[in-house]
């Protein structure tokens, strides 16, 4: 019994790395995920029970049969993307650190010598000037500033960028002798980390409305905006500091290239140039899509820039040419359009390239490479992810926000390795798109703004100058363009949302799930924010969401339970909303059929909010199922409503309790009995068992009233009467402020 038991459950395990099969009889074809990022696949014929193993263009070929039926495979464009990497010859004896001697004489900033000049000609005569260098140095105090020793350097062949002070000078020496006398990778990285080489940075991210305020919620423009305003501060503080350490008084610069909109409705995204906030030599450089008829005036969906990028990306180069007068030493791409047009750019300039995806759209849309042809009119996918293929492949460095981006988890298949093999038959064929285990992937995650998004239990920090507005917002009576629907009892807890409306984020699929569960209707009001209401959608997924959304309402009559509200954009307010939700009681859900990171996810978790998040990419990384929030499958709403009316369940129970203790502890109960039968009730005094008094409070278990009060602490005696185990709880010892919200229920 317990081998077959056995047997079965290698059965399910195996059945979980069949990650896609394809049946043409008498053939299937598997595609098994053995883990993350490790592929084989197998054909089994069904009749005569025979296997045979796959190569990846065997497999994409009999998927590409699968769409277009049996044709001659002789003419199929193949790709196969080869990787970069620094050889290993370098490491091999001094000899072959040459090509670091001559980037170090050859290394400079706008015509100024850094590192070596030219009275250093070869290695023996670096390794002989070094030692003279340390020997020098170790008669001065480490914090010496380098102004004391710069003339005497010079003489000896060394120029600025060794850093400020003899202490980090001697450091810089230390570690290129070791290079020189034992060369190893981990010495050569951390040499190179420290020599100066980003003084000018630009940032690629075309689409959207790219502006510091009144932007948010717009088409195409939300986290991505966000990021990279958050980002670019930091930034420039980290590279001013880096550079002073270094001894160079060089002022960075970092551009921030984003289209230019004649038509910028009420925003900034018709200005040429945009200081950004908190930084001082930081700016947006806005430069506007162009045809052979002139300058395109109007918005234009991200799905659909893909004819202006070669254009736009010559006048990028003439526009930060004038701007910075000088090449960028670094160039970053955001988004598929962004990182082309990086990847154009530093092909062109021969700089450094770091490409950052934010959301790889072949993920977000199920099949969309092998039925591109379906999809290509309206997403344009063709191009989409040839574009991302380029980037991921021509760039020196990725960065991510999470694991998950890049290989998955053991059950989901990660952005990046979903571009392994693939195949868009008619078009051409991926046979190697991407190492998923490649150096070049690196996971930096973001944060929240602290300053904005920070717990509501902060009292002395709160906004309320906002107050009045937020309580305009969710509960006034009125119904316009900027909120519809009312909620009549607005002491119920609320549930909340916002995130751009459009099908991934499946803000729809949210008010489906509410609608059809009346007792989550009973538990508590719902509150969207998504769209704009205020002005007619040029969006084609917008237009469809929001007629979906009005489907909604009139399907389920939320009427009085239920208020949508236009995109909001200004943030600061947006961390003062969260928090007066959380004043509710109430919850963030997230319910993206994908997500890459999930900003707002931390955002509401920042704020003191239980957090309800798709388990279908970043937020699977950020949040622990039950601990510090809940994992939620957006494909299956009816579970995601009882997981919600659970939670809220617990929570009056415990409400409850902690109403019952406080009268416990202020003399109008005698006594607490935590009890597994509600119907038998027993208390204990000195271990003695007695029928139940009036005064006594029923609690259906320990882990409910540990979860009420963790700041109570009871002395529980376990008793066994008629068979039943009791745990009573008969001495309480001390309470203080009780934070029901401060924990996360289990489900």
């Amino acid at each position: 019994m317990n081998l077959g038991r056995g047997l079965e459950r290698e059965r399910e395990k195996e059945k979980e790395k069949e990650k896609e099969a394809i049946v043409l009889p008498p053939w299937v074809a598997l595609a098994i995920r053995l883990r993350p990022g490790v592929w084989e696949y197998i054909r089994v014929n069904i009749n005569a029970l025979v296997v045979e193993e796959l190569s990846v263009p065997e497999y994409l070929h009999f998927k590409e049969e699968l769409v277009e039926g049996p044709r001659n495979g002789n003419f199929v464009l193949e790709l196969d993307f080869l990787n970069r990497h620094l050889s290993a010859k370098m490491f091999h004896d001094k000899e072959s650190m040459h090509p670091l001697l001559e980037f170090l004489k050859a290394h400079n900033y706008n015509g100024r010598t850094m590192m070596l000049n030219d009275r250093i000609q070869n290695l023996n005569a670096l390794q002989f000037v070094l030692r003279k260098a340390e020997e020098y140095l170790l008669t001065f105090p480490s914090d010496t500033t380098y102004s004391e020793f710069e003339h005497k350097f010079q003489e000896l062949g060394l120029e600025r960028g060794w850093g400020d002070t003899a202490g980090r000078v001697l450091e810089m020496i230390h570690l290129l002798l070791d290079l020189l006398e034992a060369p190893d990778p981990c010495t050569l990285e951390t040499f190179l980390g420290r020599i100066p080489m980003v003084f000018n940075v630009v940032i690629l991210s075309p689409h959207g409305y790219f502006a510091q305020e009144n932007v948010l919620g717009y088409p195409d423009t939300g986290g991505q905006v966000v990021y990279i305003l958050d980002q670019v501060p930091a930034m420039e503080k980290e590279m001013l500091l880096r550079i002073k350490q270094q001894g160079l008084d060089i002022i960075p610069r970092i551009l921030i290239v984003t289209r230019l909109l004649p038509d910028a409705v009420g925003t900034t995204c018709n200005q040429r140039l945009e200081k950004v906030y908190g930084a001082e030599h930081s700016h947006i450089l806005r430069v506007p899509f162009r045809t052979e008829k002139g300058i395109v005036r109007k918005w234009i969906s991200r799905f659909e820039v893909w004819p202006y990028m070669e254009t736009f990306t010559e006048d990028v180069a003439h526009e930060i040419a004038l701007e910075l007068q000088a090449k960028p030493d670094l160039v970053i791409g955001n988004y598929s359009e962004g990182n082309l047009v990086a990847s154009l750019l530093a092909h062109k300039l021969g700089v450094t390239q770091c490409t950052i995806a934010h959301a790889l759209e072949k993920t977000k849309y199920p099949d969309s490479d092998i039925y591109w042809k379906k999809f290509d009119e309206k997403y344009h996918f063709s191009s989409q992810f040839t574009a991302d293929l380029i980037a991921m492949n021509h760039t020196d460095f990725i960065i991510t926000s999470t694991f998950q981006e890049i290989a998955g988890s053991k059950n989901t298949v990660g952005q990046y390795e979903s571009h392994t093999a693939f195949t868009m038959p008619g078009l051409y064929r991926v046979v190697h798109g991407i190492d998923v285990f490649d150096p070049k992937f690196n996971i930096v995650s973001p944060g929240a703004d602290m300053s904005i998004y920070f717990p509501h239990t902060e009292k002395e920090k709160r906004l309320t100058k906002f107050h009045p507005e937020i309580e305009e917002l969710l509960f006034s009576e009125v119904e316009n363009e900027e909120h519809l629907g009312m909620l009549k009892d607005k002491k119920k807890p609320i549930i909340f949302s916002m995130a751009r409306l459009d099908r991934v984020k499946n803000l729809t699929g949210l008010v489906e799930l509410y609608g059809k569960n009346a007792r989550l209707r009973e538990l508590a009001n719902l509150v969207v924010v998504g769209g704009d209401r205020r002005k007619e959608s040029k969006d084609l997924e917008e237009q469809a969401e929001m007629k979906k959304m009005y489907e909604m309402i009139e399907t389920y009559k939320l009427q009085g339970q239920f208020r949508w509200i236009s995109s909001q954009m200004n943030r600061v307010r947006n961390g003062e909303l969260y928090r007066c939700i959380a004043d509710t009681k109430g919850v963030f859900v997230q319910p993206a059929f994908y997500e890459a990171f999930g900003l707002t996810v931390v955002e509401a978790m920042t704020c003191g909010l239980p957090t309800f998040a798709t388990s279908y990419g970043g937020p699977a990384e950020i949040i622990i199922h039950g601990k510090s929030g809940f994992h939620i499958d957006p494909y299956h709403g009816d579970q995601v409503a009882e997981l919600l009316v659970n939670f809220y369940e617990r929570v009056l129970e415990a409400l409850a309790v902690r109403e019952a203790l406080q009268q416990i502890l202020f003399g109008q109960h005698r006594h607490i009995i935590v009890e597994g039968d509600a119907k038998t009730v027993y208390q204990s005094l000195n271990g003695e068992i007695h029928p139940p008094q009036d005064n006594a409070v029923i609690v259906q278990d320990c882990r409910t009233l540990s979860l009420a009060f963790r700041s109570v602490y009871f002395h529980f005696v376990p008793r066994i009467c008629n068979g039943v185990a009791h745990d009573i709880a008969h001495h309480a010892l001390s309470i203080d402020e009780t934070r029901v919200w401060e924990v996360c229920f289990p489900s």
